[in-house]
C-alpha cells in the first residue's frame, strides 16, 4: 500500500478492504497525466490548447481559426466578412481531424470585423453540409426577434480595447461565507438584469452582509434562459444577455478590490441537446465530444452526456477551467451535477445507504472515467494556484456521499476542497412542511447537521436556488407565507405566525452555519427572507419575468420587517468573521433536548444554545462548557433590531462558570435561554 493511500485508511480505516480499487482509480488519472506530460508538455500546457482552437488574432492582425471536427471532410469559414460564400476561405485538415486556416489581413486590419457572425461550414461524408457555431467561440448571442428563429449566431469577439485588471486575486479567507447569485434576476424589476448592474448594485449589499465569496450562476451562455444556465451551449461564451466579456471581466475585478473573491458555477456534466447553436452533433456524428447512442443522453435531463475518456474531450473540457481561471480571473468553480458525473446510472432512481461497496467495488456502478477527469480538473486547479501564487477552490455538488471525494488528490482522493451539504435544506423542508414545532426531533436535527465525513470539508446552507424555484417554497415562504403579503410592516400588528417566521428563520440560519459544515453558502434574496419563489419566463407563464426577480427594494424599506432578517444575517457573518466558528474541527454537540426543545454544543471555544421551544422560556438553564472563565454574549437573536422580543438584558448577562461536570463537559453555566432564541457566547478574554 502506497503511503498516499495509508494516509486515507488513517483517517478512515473501514477505507482498507478498498485500498486496492482506490490506487487503481488514482492511477487512472495519473497516467493522463503522465500521457499529457509526454505530449503536450504538461497539464497546464494541455489547457493552454483553448489558445489555439477557435479563432485567434496574432500580432500582425492575421486571424487564425483552428477546429476539431474528425467526421468532416471538409470546412470552410463562413460568415459578415465574406457574404456567407461557402468556397472562399476552405480550411485545411490533418491526419488528427483538426481543420485550420490563416486569414491575412485586410488593408491591416484583421480579415474579420469585431463582433460581426461567423460560422464553420462543415462537408459530411454523404455529401450533406452543416453550419456550426465553433465551440470555442467567444460571443453567441440571439438573434433579433424580427429574424423569426432563435437559433444563437456566433461572433467574431475582438474588441479594441481589452480590459485590464487592476485588483489580484484576494487571499483565501480563513472562513468561506458564500453569496450564491444569479446576474440576470438580481434586479427588483421584472426583467434581465446586467452584468454592470450586479457591479453597480449587488456587490455593495454582498460587502456589507459579510460574504467574501460570490458563487456566479447561469454564466456559460445557454440559449434557454429558464434553464438557470444549465443547459449550456456555447461553453467559452459568457451569457450575452447580461453583457459583454468585458462587463463580467469588471464584475470580478471590483468584487476583487472589495475582497471578495468569484466563484463560477461550471456545467461539466452535462450539455444542452441542441444541434444549431450547441455543441451536440457537431461534426455530423452524436460522438465528436460525447458518449454515441444512448450512453451519451441524460433522459432526465434530456441533454447530451461527455466522454471522459476521449482526448479531445478533455482538451475541450480541461482548456475550459484555464480559460476562465486565466482569462476572467476567476478563484475557483463550483462544479454541477457531480453525483450524475460519478456514477454509469447518474443517480437516478438510486438511494445510497453508505455502504461502501456502493462507492468503491471495482464492478459497481462508478463511472472511472469521469472520475479521473474530476481528479484532472482538480489537478490543474491546484497546478495553476501554485504557479499563479493563489488558491483556486473547487467545490462538488454531490448528494451520494462518495468517499474521498474531497480529500487532497495528494493522498488519493478526488481533490475538490468542498461538497455541498446537500441533505441538510432537504431536512429543513421536510420538518416545516411536515412536522409541527412541539415533535421537533433535537436528535435527528443535530445528526443531520453534524453527520459528514471526518476531515472532508462541507458547505452547509439551510436553502439554494433548488429551494427558490417555482414548485418549492423558500423556508421563509413555508414559515409564514399566508402573511407575507400583509403583516410584513412593522405598521401592522405582529401575529404568531410572522413572528414565528423571523424567529425561526434567524435559529435556522445561524445553526445551519454553525453546526452544519466548514463553509456557508446562501442564495441570493433568502437572507431576508424574499416574499417569492423564482420562476424563469417560458411558456406555461405567458413569458412573465414577474418572478425572475429579487426585490432587494424590501430591504430598504424602513417600514418592513425584512430589514431585520437582513441585519441578523449580517451580524451572523460578522460574528463569525471576529471570532471564527467555520473552517474548524467539528463542534461538540453536548446536549439534545427532546422536552425542552433545545440543542446545545461547542465549537472552537463557542458556546451555541438554542431552544426552539415554541411557548418555553427557561430561567438559569443549566448547560455544560469545557473551558472555564467568564462568558459573555456575542450574538442574541432574540435583539429587537433582529425582530426580535428584547428579552434578554445583554450588559448584565455575565456568565460564570462553575467547576462541575454537566452533560460530558468539565464545567457548566446557567443562562436565561428565551423561546425561540438562538445565543452565541465566547470567554470574556476573547471578545474584542
Amino acid at each position: 500500500m502506497s503511503s498516499s493511500i495509508a494516509e486515507l485508511i488513517r483517517v478512515d480505516p473501514w477505507l482498507e478492504p478498498f485500498s486496492g480499487e482506490i490506487k487503481r482509480r488514482r492511477d487512472l488519472a495519473d497516467n493522463w497525466l503522465k500521457v499529457l506530460d509526454k505530449n503536450e508538455g504538461g497539464l497546464l500546457n494541455f489547457a493552454d490548447s483553448y489558445k489555439k482552437m477557435g479563432f485567434h488574432v496574432l500580432p500582425d492582425n492575421s486571424i487564425v481559426y483552428k477546429e476539431y471536427a474528425p467526421n468532416a471532410v471538409a470546412a470552410c469559414v463562413i460568415g459578415d466578412f465574406n457574404n456567407w460564400e461557402h468556397n472562399k476561405n476552405v480550411m485545411k485538415k490533418d491526419n488528427f481531424g483538426f481543420f485550420s486556416i490563416t486569414l491575412p489581413p485586410v488593408d491591416g486590419k484583421p480579415a474579420i470585423e469585431h463582433n460581426s457572425r461567423v460560422k464553420i461550414y462543415l462537408t459530411l461524408p454523404d455529401g450533406s453540409k452543416i453550419a456550426r457555431l465553433s465551440p470555442y467561440i467567444l460571443r453567441a448571442t440571439a438573434p433579433p426577434k424580427e429574424y423569426g428563429n432563435s437559433t444563437y449566431e456566433a461572433r467574431f469577439w475582438n474588441p479594441a480595447t481589452q480590459y485590464d485588471f487592476k485588483h489580484a486575486r484576494p487571499a483565501l479567507p480563513t472562513s468561506l461565507k458564500i453569496y450564491e447569485a444569479h446576474v440576470g434576476i438580481s434586479t427588483p424589476e421584472p426583467r434581465v438584469g446586467s452584468y454592470k448592474e450586479f457591479t453597480a448594485n449587488l456587490l455593495p449589499i454582498i460587502k456589507d452582509l459579510g460574504y467574501n465569496t460570490v458563487q456566479l450562476m447561469s454564466v456559460m451562455e445557454h440559449a434557454y434562459y429558464a434553464s438557470f444556465g444549465y443547459q449550456v451551449t456555447s461553453f467559452y461564451a459568457i451569457s450575452s444577455r447580461f453583457g459583454t466579456p468585458e462587463d463580467l471581466k469588471e464584475l470580478i475585478d471590483t468584487a476583487h478590490g472589495m475582497g471578495i473573491r468569484v466563484l463560477l458555477d461550471v456545467v461539466h456534466s452535462h450539455a444542452s441537446k441542441n444541434i444549431d447553436d450547441g455543441l451536440n452533433m457537431f461534426d455530423g456524428t452524436d460522438y465528436c465530444y460525447f458518449h454515441g447512442g444512448g450512453k451519451g443522453v441524460h433522459d432526465q435531463w434530456d441533454s447530451r452526456l461527455f466522454n471522459y475518456g476521449n482526448y479531445e474531450t478533455l482538451r475541450f473540457l480541461l482548456s475550459n477551467l484555464k480559460f476562465y481561471l486565466q482569462e476572467y480571473k476567476f478563484d475557483g468553480f463550483r462544479f454541477d451535477g457531480v453525483t450524475s458525473m460519478l456514477y454509469l446510472h447518474h443517480g437516478i432512481g438510486e438511494g445510497f445507504s453508505g455502504d461502501y461497496n456502493e462507492y468503491l467495488n471495482p464492478n459497481g456502478p462508478v463511472d472511472t472515467e469521469s472520475l479521473s477527469y474530476m481528479m484532472l480538473a482538480n489537478d490543474l486547479c491546484t497546478q495553476f494556484g501554485e504557479e499563479n501564487n493563489c488558491a483556486i477552490t473547487t467545490v462538488a455538488e454531490d448528494v451520494s456521499g462518495y468517499p474521498t471525494l474531497c480529500m487532497p488528490r495528494s493522498v488519493g482522493g478526488v481533490g475538490f476542497d468542498y461538497r455541498l451539504a446537500m441533505s441538510i435544506p432537504d431536512m429543513w423542508i421536510k420538518i416545516l412542511k411536515h412536522t409541527q414545532d412541539e415533535d421537533w426531533d433535537m436528535a435527528a436535527i443535530s445528526h443531520t447537521l453534524s453527520n459528514r465525513r471526518y476531515k472532508e470539508k462541507c458547505i452547509s446552507y439551510a436553502e439554494s436556488h433548488d429551494q427558490a424555484l417555482v414548485g418549492d417554497k423558500t423556508l421563509a415562504f413555508w414559515l409564514m407565507d399566508a402573511q407575507m403579503y400583509t403583516n410584513m410592516s412593522v405598521m401592522t400588528e405582529l401575529t404568531p405566525v410572522v413572528d414565528r417566521g423571523i424567529q425561526l428563520h434567524k435559529m435556522i440560519r445561524l445553526i445551519t452555519q454553525a453546526l452544519g459544515g466548514e463553509a456557508y453558502l446562501n442564495f441570493e434574496g433568502n437572507e431576508f427572507g424574499h416574499p417569492e419563489w423564482l420562476d424563469f419566463p417560458r411558456q406555461g407563464n405567458g413569458e412573465s419575468y414577474h418572478y425572475a426577480r429579487r426585490q432587494f427594494n424590501l430591504i430598504k424599506d424602513d417600514l418592513l420587517r425584512y430589514k431585520f432578517l437582513y441585519l441578523f444575517d449580517k451580524a451572523m457573518n460578522q460574528t463569525e468573521a471576529k471570532y471564527t466558528w467555520l473552517n474548524c474541527d467539528p463542534a461538540y454537540v453536548s446536549l439534545k433536548n427532546e422536552a425542552d426543545k433545545v440543542i446545545v454544543f461547542e465549537r472552537n471555544n463557542k458556546l451555541f444554545l438554542f431552544n426552539f421551544n415554541p411557548t418555553q422560556s427557561f430561567t438559569d438553564y443549566r448547560v455544560g462548557v469545557e473551558r472555564e472563565g467568564t462568558y459573555k454574549i456575542v450574538l442574541n437573536s432574540d435583539r429587537t433590531e433582529f425582530g426580535g422580543h428584547g428579552r434578554i438584558d445583554e450588559e448584565k448577562s455575565v456568565f460564570f462558570t462553575t467547576d462541575f461536570p454537566w452533560n460530558n463537559r468539565k464545567n457548566y453555566i446557567q443562562v436565561y435561554l428565551p423561546s425561540r432564541c438562538a445565543l452565541v457566547l465566547a470567554l470574556e478574554s476573547e471578545i474584542h
